[in-house]
């Protein structure tokens, strides 16, 4: 029995705008190789031709007819085998049904997403004129930024192996490294790379290799971008940027904030990490035990914040603009990073194909126990969330440039914030309080020392003091410099 055609079966295509109708009255439209290239370098999708849809979403059939079925799939095939107008055939004959309608012929074609190595999928034999993408809107042309970032993926070798000879070691913060070292030898205590000197320990970690020459050691980007300094990690990087904002209070734009290029720490991913870890976690009700200064009790929540982290960090195209991105609210939280996801979105919620974009800055995390190396990271933090009852985590892909975001709710699908999470009132309150006993102990500190003292930013800190100085509960005597705080006692209020 012939199967019937029914345009609404494919109705799940037209999530991420995946289905494309073409009504092919005169032939193969030349838009259905635009089509094929989207659909190839972004998420796959179907091609239906002999369809008109309407404005209303009801549709036709366009006329096609069953004697004109081997004429069009013959031009298919030949046109899709062609390099020189079509870069790749990603089909066989599966991927092609044919239906009639009344009198009329329909056909589909399914295009699966290309391989990474298979990507950039081009057309007219010309890469940076002739590759295309999908996004809401439909089939638009790549930027040659696009392509570019394309063909990184391709590669087999992950761009932060890349060593890089117009640089020397001097790039490394010593101060970075040993951290990392210390961390490392608490981690795994008597390991062979443990009495290594600090180059000989970079090369073997990935963070440094020998150049052209064979004697020489230069940084690898994955060592400039985990224990360099910003204003040398942007010479090989020019977009870099690392930013997290915490958004507490509506009224103002950010209670907190970290920026790579601040100029008062290193701006390194492995700095960048630890710092925004600890904010990201600080608020989470369950307490963990120390074992040294590694966490060996942390919750699942705990786990899983960090596990996004870190999947964000080595997941980022650094050769991309707009960096990465984390903010915290007040009950969510939210990662992107330059890229789109190698693996695909599907196959990074099924898990089980580790394929980081830079595999040396996850290997780092691994020598100190953090990260995944199975592909399970995203798959168990969904599994986390809905152990907690909270909405499901969301994961978004953004095109030109390529933009990955995963927000996570820290809320029980009635609303409630989840139950491991303090309300921002409490944490507020605590900082406050703190802020108030060290201006009482030393009238004379300054906002700078105050933030190294409490543990936010000076941004953080001038925010704290406006609400303080608001509510009447510190004034400032004298000008902002020889000036002095005074706390008012609850008779001044």
């Amino acid at each position: 029995m012939e199967e019937m055609f029914r345009l609404e079966d494919f109705n799940q295509y037209k999530e991420d705008n995946r289905r494309e109708v073409k009504k092919a009255r005169k032939g193969l439209p030349v838009s259905l190789w635009e089509t094929y290239s989207s659909f190839a370098n972004t998420d796959g999708g179907v091609i239906i031709l002999g369809v008109d849809e309407k404005d209303d979403k009801s549709w036709v059939t366009a006329g096609l007819k069953k004697n004109d079925e081997d004429q069009l799939l013959k031009a298919f095939w030949d046109t899709v085998n062609n390099q020189t107008k079509v870069s790749v055939n990603l089909l066989t004959e599966k991927n092609i049904k044919s239906f009639t309608v009344g009198d009329d012929l329909v056909i589909v074609i399914s295009v699966p997403k290309a391989r990474r190595d298979e990507r950039p999928v081009y057309i007219n034999n010309d890469m940076l004129k002739w590759t295309y993408k999908r996004n809401g809107e439909g089939d638009y042309h790549c930027s040659p930024s696009e392509v570019k970032a394309m063909l990184r993926d391709a590669a087999e070798e992950t761009m932060d192996t890349k060593v890089l000879e117009e640089m020397n070691l001097s790039v490394i913060d010593t101060e970075t490294l040993h951290s990392y070292r210390n961390r490392h030898q608490l981690y795994r205590a008597g390991h062979v790379f443990e009495n290594d000197t600090d180059e000989e320990y970079l090369r073997r970690i990935g963070g440094a290799a020998y150049g052209r020459d064979g004697k020489t050691l230069y940084p690898t980007a994955a060592g400039l971008l985990m224990f360099g300094h910003e204003y040398d990690i942007v010479r090989e990087f020019p977009y870099y940027f690392l930013d997290y904002r915490e958004m507490l209070d509506p009224s103002i734009r950010w209670t907190d904030r970290i920026q790579s290029s601040s100029g008062d720490w290193t701006g390194n991913v492995m700095e960048f990490f630890f710092r925004v870890n600890n904010k990201l976690s600080k608020d989470i009700k369950v307490p963990f035990k120390l074992d040294g200064i590694i966490r060996v009790d942390d919750t699942p929540v705990h786990k899983a914040i960090r596990e996004a982290l870190i999947n964000c960090l080595v997941n980022a195209d650094y050769y991309q603009p707009r960096g990465v991105v984390v903010k915290k609210e007040a009950d969510v939280i939210t990662l992107e990073n330059p890229g789109s996801i190698r693996t695909g979105k599907q196959q990074m919620l099924r898990g089980g194909i580790s394929d980081p974009r830079n595999a040396t800055l996850l290997k780092m995390f691994n020598l100190i126990g953090y990260g995944e190396r199975a592909g399970s990271g995203v798959p168990d933090i969904f599994s986390v969330w809905q152990s907690q009852g909270w909405d499901e985590p969301i994961i978004e892909e953004t095109t030109d440039p390529d933009r990955t975001v995963l927000v996570l709710k820290l809320k029980e699908q009635n609303g409630e914030v989840g139950k491991e999470m303090e309300t921002t009132q409490k944490t507020t309150q605590k900082t406050t309080q703190k802020i108030i006993g060290l201006i009482s102990d030393n009238p004379y500190i300054t906002q700078a020392e105050l933030a190294k003292e409490v543990g936010i930013t000076v941004d953080g800190i001038k925010y704290h003091i406006r609400k303080l100085s608001k509510n009447g509960v510190i004034k400032r005597v004298g000008a902002d410099k020889g000036g002095h705080w005074v706390v008012m006692d609850s008779n001044d209020n």
